[in-house]
């Protein structure tokens, strides 16, 4: 592996020009579809394919014609004051955007309905609900619901007297998908200074600095671009560009971070430019990929949930760390070529303020020394504390939905009240049920008789007689506990071939499978960290180790969670294990890679240890922190799934850069003694030798020398 990076960095230095000017054409041609990322998004990637409530859409069309298309209204709210013209004018507005709208249409027979209430109503005008005919399923309603917001201009300035709003379970993920693009541009704007602010720090160089904040952008928006063409051909959720932007953000600058400074080391060490770039590549280069493929493998494991929404955020996830792994070992080094000396010298100001305050010398090899003296009561004392924070998540309690994703005073939050109060919080929300139409009476006992249920609808009754549809109406809206309880009682209670549907099915099923799944995505994860790790490493005891530490950290970011929010949305746990199983891998792969480096020099655990992190923990701390401040940001501006997202990363990578790097790993390591490099002699066999060594320069130069 590293004689291929040597090899890579040669090519690289003698195709400079190439490398940059296909960088710079993938730039520019992803810029526009950048910018449009979010236009195709889907609100739906919740259904759980073969479940009960999916079963229940497949049977809809064979109860009559229609019955599968999904729920859409649009709401009149007078102010007051507000006269009847008023009225009419905000209902012809609603008619006309539903005239050009595609798929939605505002029937005659309603609008003459309406308009007869508006005439009624006088100078006493209130709230209005104007049931809208959609030629589309509910999963399809969510791009009616994004287009008709647009042509209403649902998110400009105040409607006038009359405020027109739309509700429907699609509407209210419009409208999410339009507050968190609002998000995600605040976020960037944020993030992107501090990271910056960050990098300055570390290097004490503008151009240094410069770099990695450089390549992240770029792998954010290339990623962009692909998201948006991934749209045209499968559902992406609306949460995949904060997700592939809060990632991308943090890792592409890291994996350049992790480059360029082994590069800078090398430069320091007494190495000429182009010897310290091609060992930077062999060896924190190498270290990237590992953990570049890492990420993506424990981001995979997401696909064992069968939910589109959480497999489209996993996805977006995976192709900015791919972009990034690809410009950290491609487009890196082509620019260090470029730039020369400029990457690695400091500017005069940052000079002198290193001049004029003194670095502890050794500081690393005392801190070793002083975890390491009593190893045993240090590591139980750090893993005592892990365990405190992870306590609270034994009382995790997850939900889903997106009611409680809006601020108060939010437009659409406001609609959906204003529905709320005239017609009830459920209307907007179903319980529905397809059962044998010999049973309709007892059925329809059945949820009369359920306390949850408000109103039993007229039943349809299917072409062939067979089956009958009935509709009831839940207290609570579509989203709640309560409703989600009422699904569970009726499956057990309605005669034997029911099929229970509707919005709070769908969240029921999909609360289940990604609860259900989340054991194998976590044992999936577990196991390929211990085998990537194994095969850089070459050990067994090592990997175990991560993984035990891993799961630590994760279990105190969720009982953070736990403690600040009492209820997350229930993708946040599956996502939180892979991405901070994934992310943590950096830190242990850099880290423990150089521990080995110095270990196969002469063998001295200890001595490994103290200058392993004494080459890598500025390196590593560095890195975490730009890690936990873009997470940060995200959980400061974002929604709240993306507030839990981003605050459950944020804290696992403090915990696992903080405690555990500094901490467990040197403790750990001084009690394993020998054993940290155990590997059975078979094994050891049988594996590649994957593991990254110190590199002499004379191999360096024979590898990387310009051949003429």
């Amino acid at each position: 592996m590293q004689n291929f990076m040597l090899k890579l960095d040669r090519v690289l230095n003698r195709r400079r020009r190439v490398v940059i000017g296909v960088w710079l054409v993938l730039l520019l041609a992803a810029l526009p579809f950048a910018a449009k990322q979010s236009d195709h998004l889907s609100s739906g990637g919740y259904a759980i394919p073969g479940s009960q409530s999916q079963r229940f859409v497949a049977q809809l069309p064979k109860i009559a014609p229609g019955a599968q298309h999904g729920v859409l209204a649009g709401v009149l709210a007078a102010k007051a004051h507000a006269n009847s013209a008023e009225m009419t004018r905000a209902l012809d507005k609603l008619a006309a955007a539903a005239g050009t709208a595609h798929n939605v249409s505002l029937s005659p027979a309603i609008h003459a309905r309406a308009q007869q209430a508006i005439d009624a109503a006088g100078a006493h005008q209130h709230t209005l609900v104007v049931p809208l005919t959609l030629s589309v399923s509910e999963e399809g309603a969510g791009n009616v619901a994004s287009e008709l917001r647009r042509l209403l201009d649902l998110n400009g300035q105040d409607s006038g007297p009359v405020e027109l709003h739309l509700v429907g379970q699609n509407a209210l993920w419009a409208g999410l998908q339009d507050l968190s693009k609002k998000d995600l541009a605040q976020a960037e704007e944020i993030g992107f200074p501090i990271v910056a602010l960050i990098l300055v720090a570390v290097f004490g160089s503008l151009v240094a600095a410069t770099l990695p904040l450089a390549l992240g952008a770029v792998s954010v928006l290339i990623t962009g671009a692909i998201i948006y063409f991934l749209s045209l051909t499968m559902e992406m959720s609306v949460f995949v560009t904060n997700m592939a932007s809060m990632i991308g953000i943090g890792v592409a600058v890291d994996y350049s971070l992790f480059v360029l400074a082994r590069y800078r080391q090398e430069i320091a060490a007494g190495a000429e430019p182009e010897q310290a770039r091609a060992t930077a590549l062999a060896t924190s280069g190498v270290a990237v990929i590992f953990s570049g493929a890492t990420v993506v493998t424990a981001l995979l494991g997401l696909y064992i949930v069968h939910a589109g929404a959480i497999r489209s955020m996993a996805l977006g996830a995976i192709v900015v760390v791919a972009v990034s792994v690809l410009a950290a070992s491609t487009l890196l080094p082509t620019i260090i070529s470029l730039l020369g000396a400029r990457t690695h010298g400091r500017g005069r100001f940052f000079a002198r303020v290193s001049a004029a305050i003194p670095a502890p010398k050794n500081f690393w090899a005392r801190w070793t020394a002083f975890v390491t003296r009593r190893p045993a009561p240090t590591a139980a004392a750090a893993a005592i504390a892990m365990l405190a924070l992870a306590m609270p998540a034994l009382k995790l309690h997850t939900a889903d939905g997106a009611l409680r994703q809006f601020p108060k005073g939010n437009e659409t939050l406001r609609g959906f009240q204003e529905a709320a109060a005239v017609e009830g919080p459920g209307a907007s929300g179903p319980i529905e049920a397809i059962v044998p139409a010999r049973a309709t009476a007892r059925a329809r006992a059945v949820f009369a008789a359920d306390p949850e249920i408000r109103e039993v609808a007229a039943t349809v009754v299917s072409e062939n007689g067979r089956e009958v549809l009935i509709r009831a109406i839940p207290r609570h809206d579509g989203e709640s506990a309560q409703g989600q309880a009422a699904v569970k009682r009726l499956r057990e209670k309605l005669p034997t071939g029911s099929l229970v549907g509707g919005t709070p099915a769908f969240l029921y099923d999909y609360h289940a499978e990604v609860i259900g799944s989340l054991w194998k995505v976590a044992l999936f994860v577990m196991c390929v960290t211990f085998l990537v790790l194994m095969l850089l490493l070459r050990s067994i005891v090592l990997p175990l180790k991560a993984v035990v530490m891993n799961l630590l950290s994760v279990s105190a970011a969720y009982g953070v969670l736990t403690l600040v929010f009492g209820t997350v949305e229930t993708l946040i746990p599956p996502l939180v294990l892979a991405v901070v199983f994934g992310l943590s891998m950096d830190y242990e792969v850099f880290l423990l890679s150089r521990i080995r480096e110095r270990y196969a020099v002469h063998g001295d655990t200890r001595k490994a240890v103290a200058e392993g992190l004494s080459s890598s923990a500025s390196t590593i701390t560095s890195a975490a922190l730009i890690m936990v401040c873009v997470f940060s940001v995200f959980a400061l501006t974002g929604v709240p799934s993306i507030k839990e997202l981003g605050l459950g990363c944020a804290l696992a990578i403090a915990i696992d850069a903080t405690i555990v790097r500094l901490v467990l790993v040197p403790t750990a390591m001084e009690l394993l003694g020998k054993w940290n490099w155990w590997l059975p002699r078979g094994l050891a066999a049988r594996l590649p030798d994957t593991s990254i060594e110190a590199l002499g320069q004379h191999a360096v130069a024979a590898v990387s020398a310009p051949r003429g």
